[in-house]
Parts: structure tokens; C-alpha cells; sequence
């Protein structure tokens, strides 16, 4: 079933990853290894640990109903179980006594928590690869196209497009790295018992636990991490962390797609980002969701942080806070890069408002490269005295900067060579460098070091 909100905020190949069914599956997962593992270590045969498995399988389940019934024992492992050794024990009552063998619920949730994290971060990182990619182009096409920069959301000194789209790829780009890596370094299997000892299978208890992440495709840990919830918190962070990305590349493309500023658009199609009372409306709804699913990142990120704090070998409430906050941070993560591939497809730029836009200011933007320009003459401080006082008289008497600067440079420069100055397109500096570093490609003059990594660049 889909929810209300689910169109804007469960958007993407991450939600049916991390749905009732998608838990409950990760769940049988964990009890049909335990009970293979059992039998590779030679504690059960391999008849009984077939039975098991057999009766794993999430059609069998109802997972409202083992919600429902969790209420008992405060997590729904206990009520699964039971379910689980009733089926088991219909065709073989002696595979039955070994259902949840040496486990304790724990073991359970927090091993499917890593098959759901895995499986459901896998698709996401293959979504924010793509996303990067097709930032990457859009940086390349545009590694020229001369734009306002701004800062404090004032115009400042002209960029281009390009390095603006690059710098988006670069962050969606170390995001989807620092995914990869938790996925691969920091995922385990839990298996404990009650106070994680296994003592209810000395001596095998170790090797059962080898064979038990073995069967999962999990790295086998240390010791088991029922209160060291570093796992945990890497996983939280590296989705905090994709959904930030996201939401920089939204949030500066609501602001470009201002009436007043005009210089991207989401073209949608028919039907797409209009108001339900004003018919010229054309919002761009894509960003606009990637947005209200990346700003609800920070406050299940410290959620999950807060949980670490957790009281000697098994917690009271802290462990049974994460599943939820957990849950929705994956899909909160898959939707905003879903909606953000979206929003890329949907994209239209247009330089020539742009261009219109740096032409606002008269000139004032580019003061620096006057300064600049003079410092070798004047020094850095009469230089800058000149075009201040320049600026000054042109705001505040209405007069063409051009003139105005000609005039207060008494012959240095004559008004060809001022408008010159002025011009935004001559003024881009290493923006094109820095955009053909990010996209792996060159320009046409060559420049640019193509394909250099966050480790180059000292980031860990």
C-alpha cells in the first residue's frame, strides 16, 4: 500500500527496500543463516537446518500482525519466533527445539538492520552515482557559461554555471564515497546471546558466529556490538551526509528559479508544478521534495546518534529508538537523490538570463578586476581609493560606471579599455579549470587536471 504522503516523500528503488516486508525478509534472513551456521559447525544436521529455512520465508508472515503483537515483548522478534518454531514444528518437531538457537532478539534486529541498510544502500548508491554523472555533464556543457556569483545572496564576482554544477557533482560525488565505505567497512553481523558471551553454545560459540556472517554476506565482528553502536552511527552519518549533498543542489536551485532571478527552470511537462489557485505557477517541485525530505535528515541523524548512549550489555530503549528513525532516514536519503535525478532530467538553464543578470550591477561586480588592474600603477591602496570613490559617484549620481571610472583614472585607462574590464565573460578565473577537474574532462585549451580525487585534495 502507498501512503499519502508517500508520492513526495517515499520516492525511489530505496522505499520497497525498507518497507514491513523488506524488514520482515531480513528477519528470516538472519534466523534461516543461524540455523545453517548451526549445522556447519555440526549442532544441528543439515535436515533440520532445511526445515528451518523452509519455514522462512516472508509469504508465510503477516507483518501488521507481528507488529501488533511485538507489544508483549517489546520487540517483534519474540512473537516471529514463536510463529516461526510453530511452523517449523508442524513437519519436523525436532528442527523445531533449535529455531533461534543461541540467539537473543537482538542478534536478530540488529543483524536485519544490516541486510536492510546493505541492500537498501546498495540501490542508493547506485542512484547517487548516476546523479553525479549527470552533474558532471551538466557542468561540462556549461563550463563557460558566465553566471552572477553570490555570497551572502548578494551578487559578488561572476562564476560560470559550470564550476556552480560541479561543485554539486564533487559533493553528491564524496557522498556516494563515504556511503560506499560504510557499507563495506562498517556493516557486521550481530550474534551474542543474552549478555554476548554465547555461553548456551561453548565452545562453538564463535564459530558459529563465522559461519552465521558468512551465510549473510556480512563481515563478521570482533565481538558482538549490542551497546557499541559505532555501526550504527557511521550509517546515520553517511546518510546525513547524502542527504545534505542533495539538499545544497535543491536549495540553490529554488533560489535560481526565483521570478525575480529566473536563471534555471524545472520543465516538468503538463500537469507538472502548477498551484491548485494560481494558474501561471510553474514551480520546481522536484527540488522543492528533494528538499522536504533532506531536511528532516538532521533530526533522525541525531536521533540515532543520542541512541549510542546505551546502559552495560543490552539497553533498555535506546536500541528498540533506532529502527524507526533508522528506517526513515534510508528512505528520506533515497528520495531526495530520487527526486534529485528528477529535478537534474528536468533542468533548463538559461544563459542568456544569466548574462541579464550580471549586467544588473552596471559593472559594479567586476571593481575588483579594475583594482586589480591598477595596482602595478598605483599600489594596492590608491588603486583601491580610485575605483571605491568611482563606484561611489556612479550609485549614488546615476552615471555610466564606464565613464565614472575613466574619468577618476585621469588617463590611466582609456573607456574601451574600462568596458573591457568590465566584462564578466573575461573574468572567470580558474572556474573552468576547476570544472574540468571535477567532470574528467578538458577544455578546448587544454587546461584543467581531470579526474583528481577527494584524497588528492587532503579530504578524508
Amino acid at each position: 500500500m502507498t501512503g499519502l504522503f508517500d508520492g513526495v516523500l517515499d520516492r525511489g528503488p530505496v522505499g520497497p527496500l525498507t518497507d514491513d516486508t523488506a524488514w520482515l525478509r531480513s528477519l528470516l534472513d538472519a534466523e534461516a543463516a543461524l540455523a545453517q551456521a548451526l549445522a556447519e559447525v555440526g549442532l544441528i544436521t543439515v535436515e533440520q537446518a532445511g526445515a528451518i529455512a523452509t519455514a522462512c520465508a516472508a509469504e508465510h508472515y503477516d507483518p501488521v500482525a507481528l507488529g501488533a503483537a511485538a507489544a508483549g515483548g517489546g520487540n517483534p522478534v519474540i512473537p516471529l519466533v514463536k510463529e516461526l518454531t510453530a511452523r517449523v514444528g508442524e513437519d519436523d518437531p525436532e528442527a523445531a527445539r533449535h529455531v533461534h538457537r543461541g540467539a537473543t532478539s537482538q542478534d536478530i534486529m540488529d543483524t536485519a538492520a544490516m541486510l536492510v541498510v546493505r541492500r537498501a544502500g546498495r540501490a542508493l548508491h547506485t542512484d547517487l552515482t548516476l546523479l553525479s554523472a549527470d552533474l558532471a555533464d551538466l557542468a561540462h556543457r556549461h563550463r563557460t557559461t558566465p553566471m552572477p556569483g553570490r555570497t551572502l545572496l548578494q551578487q559578488a564576482l561572476p562564476t560560470t554555471f559550470g564550476a556552480v554544477a560541479a561543485g554539486w557533482a564533487q559533493g553528491l560525488t564524496g557522498a556516494a564515497r563515504r556511503l560506499d565505505e560504510v557499507l563495506t567497512h562498517h556493516l557486521a553481523a550481530q550474534f551474542g546471546g543474552a549478555v554476548g558471551t554465547l555461553a548456551s553454545l561453548d565452545p562453538h560459540g564463535p564459530d558459529v558466529v563465522a559461519a552465521y556472517a558468512a551465510r549473510l554476506g556480512l563481515p563478521e565482528p570482533l565481538l558482538p556490538w549490542h551497546t557499541e553502536r559505532g555501526r550504527v552511527a557511521e550509517i546515520a552519518s553517511a546518510l546525513g551526509r547524502v542527504c545534505g549533498s542533495a539538499g545544497n543542489v535543491a536549495q540553490d536551485v529554488v533560489l535560481l528559479a526565483q521570478t525575480e532571478v529566473g536563471e534555471v527552470t524545472e520543465e516538468g511537462g503538463a500537469g507538472v508544478g502548477g498551484s491548485s489557485t494560481m494558474p501561471h505557477k510553474r514551480n520546481p517541485v522536484a527540488a522543492v521534495s528533494v528538499l522536504a525530505n533532506a531536511r528532516q535528515a538532521p533530526g533522525l541523524v541525531a536521533t540515532l546518534l543520542s541512541a549510542q548512549i546505551q546502559e552495560h550489555q543490552r539497553a533498555a530503549g535506546s536500541w528498540h529508538a533506532e529502527w524507526l528513525p533508522l528506517t526513515d532516514l534510508l528512505r528520506r536519503a533515497g528520495s531526495a537523490v530520487s527526486w534529485l535525478r528528477t529535478g537534474v532530467e528536468r533542468l533548463r538553464v538559461h544563459p542568456e538570463r544569466m548574462r541579464a543578470n550580471l549586467e544588473l550591477t552596471g559593472g559594479l561586480a567586476l571593481s575588483e578586476r579594475l583594482t586589480t588592474d591598477l595596482i602595478p600603477e598605483l599600489g594596492r591602496m590608491e588603486a583601491h581609493r580610485r575605483v571605491t570613490e568611482a563606484c561611489r559617484v556612479s550609485v549614488t549620481e546615476d552615471r555610466d560606471l564606464v565613464d565614472t571610472v575613466t574619468a577618476h583614472l585621469e588617463g590611466l585607462r582609456t573607456s574601451e579599455q574600462v568596458r573591457a574590464l568590465l566584462d564578466p565573460a573575461a573574468y572567470l578565473g580558474a572556474a573552468p579549470v576547476f570544472t574540468d577537474r571535477v567532470t574528467g574532462r578538458t577544455g578546448p585549451d587544454g587546461t584543467g587536471r581531470p579526474g583528481r580525487t577527494d584524497s588528492e585534495e587532503g579530504n578524508p
